[in-house]
C-alpha cells in the first residue's frame, strides 16, 4: 500500500469515490467536507486530503480541513488506516482531533497516540441517521420559515450556543471564522440553508448543507432551553428534511449525540434510520518546552 498526497478536492473524490460511494451514509461527512471544498473554498482556510492506493484501487482515505477534526473513511484492508496516521504525523500535522464512524476513527486515534503520545478523549458518542421519506408527525404550534441575512446575529448566537452544549471547551476563536463563512453561505441558501421555527418569534434551528452525490446533512439542530419540549424541533426537522427530498434528493443524514435519550428517539418518529455509530474525539497533545 502507498500514501497519495492530493493538492485539490476534485482529485481526491475522483481517487477515492469508489471507496466512498460504497457506502454514502457512513461517509456522508467527508463526501459533504468535499462538496463544500469544490463549490466554496472559501470556508476552508486550509484542506489536507489523502488516499491509501491497493491493488487495483483505494482502500482508505482521510480529510482534514484546519481547525476541524480529521475525518476518515471505512478502509478496505488492514492496516491502512494506520499507515494514514503515519503518513499524517509525517507531514508534521497535528489535527485536533479524529471524527467518523466506528471502528475506523478509533483505528486512527489508537495509532495516533501511538506515534504522538498524545491522549485521547471521546466528545461525543455518535449515531449516523438515513432517511428516505419524512413520516407524519404531530404539528407543533407555528411555522418553519427560512434564515435570512436579518437573523444573522441570532443565527450565530445559537450556532455557538449549540457548541458550547454539545461540545464544551471548544476553541470558539480557532473555529469563529469558519463558522461565519458557513452561516453567511447558508444565509444565502448557497449549498444549503437555515431554517427557523417561528411562533412569536424564533423559537428553534436546524441548519442543513454539505452535499452527497444524492443527499444532504441537516445539523446543527438547536432550541433554546426555554423553548424544549414543545415540538418545535421534531417539527422543524420534519419540514427541513421534507423540503430537501422535494428538491429532489434522495436521502436526509444526521448525526445524533447517542447520550441523549429525546432527540434519537424523535428522530425515527420522522423516519430516520440508524446506519452506524461514530465518534468524535480530541487530542491532547504532550506539552513541550
Amino acid at each position: 500500500m502507498r500514501v497519495r498526497t492530493l493538492a485539490d478536492a476534485e482529485t481526491f473524490v475522483l481517487e477515492a469515490g469508489p471507496l466512498l460511494a460504497e457506502d454514502e451514509a457512513r461517509h456522508n461527512l467527508i463526501l459533504g467536507i468535499c462538496s463544500n471544498l469544490r463549490n466554496h473554498p472559501e470556508v476552508y482556510e486550509r484542506f489536507h486530503l489523502w488516499v491509501v492506493d491497493g491493488e487495483n484501487e483505494p482502500v482508505a482515505a482521510a480529510v482534514l480541513t484546519p481547525p476541524h477534526n480529521l475525518v476518515v473513511a471505512r478502509p478496505r484492508v488492514e492496516g491502512s488506516v494506520e499507515l494514514l496516521a503515519d503518513t499524517v504525523h509525517a507531514e508534521g500535522l497535528r489535527p485536533p482531533g479524529v471524527g467518523g464512524a466506528l471502528p475506523e476513527a478509533q483505528q486512527f486515534a489508537a495509532r495516533w497516540q501511538e506515534v504522538t503520545g498524545a491522549r485521547t478523549r471521546t466528545r461525543m458518542a455518535q449515531r449516523i441517521f438515513r432517511l428516505t421519506a419524512v413520516r407524519p408527525v404531530r404539528v407543533a404550534k407555528g411555522a418553519m420559515r427560512w434564515a435570512t441575512p436579518a437573523d444573522r446575529d441570532l443565527v450565530i448566537r445559537w450556532y455557538r450556543d449549540f457548541s458550547d452544549e454539545a461540545f464544551p471547551g471548544e476553541d470558539r476563536e480557532a473555529t469563529a471564522a469558519s463558522l461565519e463563512k458557513a452561516i453567511d453561505l447558508r444565509l444565502r441558501r448557497e449549498g444549503g440553508g437555515i431554517v427557523l421555527w417561528e411562533r412569536g418569534g424564533p423559537v428553534s434551528l436546524a441548519g442543513y448543507g454539505s452535499r452527497t452525490p444524492n443527499g444532504m446533512r441537516i445539523g446543527p439542530v438547536y432550541t433554546p432551553p426555554e423553548h424544549r419540549r414543545r415540538g418545535y424541533a421534531t417539527a422543524l426537522v420534519a419540514e427541513a428534511s421534507r423540503s430537501i427530498l422535494e428538491e429532489g434528493l434522495r436521502f436526509c443524514f444526521l448525526f445524533t449525540d447517542t447520550a441523549n435519550p429525546t432527540s434519537n428517539p424523535i428522530y425515527m418518529d420522522i423516519g430516520y434510520e440508524p446506519v452506524c455509530d461514530a465518534v468524535d474525539m480530541a487530542f491532547e497533545y504532550p506539552k513541550t518546552s
